[in-house]
Formats: C-alpha cells, sequence, structure tokens
C-alpha cells in the first residue's frame, strides 16, 4: 500500500477578527480552548461565527468570551434550544490567567479575541493582549497601510 499525504481542501482558520488590529495595538497573542457544545462544534465547522463585536473579560480568576455570535444550524436539534450569543468559557492555565489579570487591571491592557481556528481537531481561540488605538494613531496606521501599498504599485510597474 503506498502512503500518500492527506490534503485539506479547506483552511484551518474559522474567522478572524479584523477590526481588532483597526481599533488596537496588540502587543502579545496568546492561544486558549474553549468550552462548547456540540451545535456550536458543528455551526464553527460551517463557519457560521463572528468575532467582531466580541471580547474577553476576566470574571473571579476565569476568562470568558462574551458577544461572539456563533448561528446554530438550521438542522440543529429539536431537544437543544441555541443561544448564538452565550457567553463561553476560555481555558488557560493558571500562570496565563494571574499575568493577565495584573496586566488588565494594572497596566491598563484590554483583551480581544483575534482569530478562532483548528489545531488537532480542537477549536482554539487567539486573544490579543491589547491597548486601544487614538483617532491619531488609526489615521497613521491607514496611511502606512496606504503608502505600502502604492509602494508595491510602483516597483511592480517600473
Amino acid at each position: 500500500m503506498a502512503k500518500g499525504k492527506k490534503t485539506k481542501s479547506s483552511t484551518n482558520t474559522i474567522a478572524l477578527n479584523k477590526k481588532a488590529g483597526h481599533e488596537y495595538h496588540i502587543e502579545q497573542r496568546l492561544e486558549c480552548g474553549l468550552v462548547l457544545e456540540g451545535w456550536e462544534v458543528k455551526s464553527l465547522r460551517a463557519g457560521r461565527v463572528q468575532l467582531k463585536e466580541s471580547y474577553v473579560k476576566l470574571l473571579h480568576g476565569e476568562a470568558w468570551l462574551i458577544g461572539a455570535h456563533i448561528s446554530p444550524l438550521p438542522s440543529a436539534s429539536t431537544h437543544v434550544s441555541p443561544d448564538p450569543t452565550r457567553t463561553r468559557k476560555l481555558l488557560l492555565s493558571r500562570a496565563e490567567l494571574s499575568r493577565l489579570i495584573g496586566q488588565t487591571e494594572r497596566a491598563g491592557y484590554t483583551l480581544v479575541p483575534t482569530a478562532m481556528y483548528w489545531k488537532r481537531g480542537r477549536a482554539k481561540l487567539e486573544i490579543g493582549l491589547a491597548k486601544g488605538k487614538k483617532l491619531h494613531d488609526k489615521r497613521a496606521s491607514e496611511k502606512d497601510r496606504e503608502w505600502k501599498r502604492d509602494k508595491e504599485r510602483l516597483f511592480k510597474q517600473g
């Protein structure tokens, strides 16, 4: 029997939060697990999740994902009443949690979800330790992005 590589037809990325990069200076990124229900996993496999308006809150020594919208599939079970925006617990080690609690309380940082992806068959959430951008910072980053695009265009032409 010939051994061949398994080819994946889709990417591991489930959802990205592009708004987070525009609104915040992301200084550090962490990977954490999620506590999900069965219908939520099926919806994630179908790509029916939005992280745009979500955030991470630290309560009673635990991390929670608030505001993430996971749309239930129409074929969801009849005995389950799905709540698309329920609060989901994040799985982090005690050392990571205590470090994050210290930085968010003392240094004025916030936690924002940046991406959701599959890793070894499990859904993972990438959260960023971030500080909010001011209006002039947003304008400067937009200007830099446009300049990079124009520079690439110029190099391509001549």
